[in-house]
């Protein structure tokens, strides 16, 4: 059986991501992280890819939905802007 499909290696990955990020801080590594951990959760229930291009093109896909997410409910608000009215050696 070959290592990809095995559930562990693909949440010890998204163990090694996730310190990475936290190292590192960008939301990059997290995003693959959570494609990892998500690949993984799909091993244990028994959801399988045939070879390992199409597990690391689920990965893949993942990570990239995960970073998506991310980036949009973290993000700092655009188009505000903070306006002093008042000079703070007035």
């Amino acid at each position: 059986m070959p290592l990809w499909t095995e559930w562990w290696v693909w949440m010890s990955a998204a163990l090694v991501l996730a310190t990475i990020e936290v190292l590192v801080p960008s939301f990059v590594s997290l995003g693959f992280a959570l494609g990892a951990a998500m690949v993984g959760l799909l091993l244990i229930f028994g959801v399988s890819a045939s070879g390992l291009a199409l597990t690391l093109a689920v990965f893949a896909v993942l990570s990239l939905i995960s970073y998506l997410l991310m980036r949009k409910f973290f993000a700092l608000p655009t188009g505000q802007v903070k306006i002093w009215h008042k000079d703070v050696n007035d």
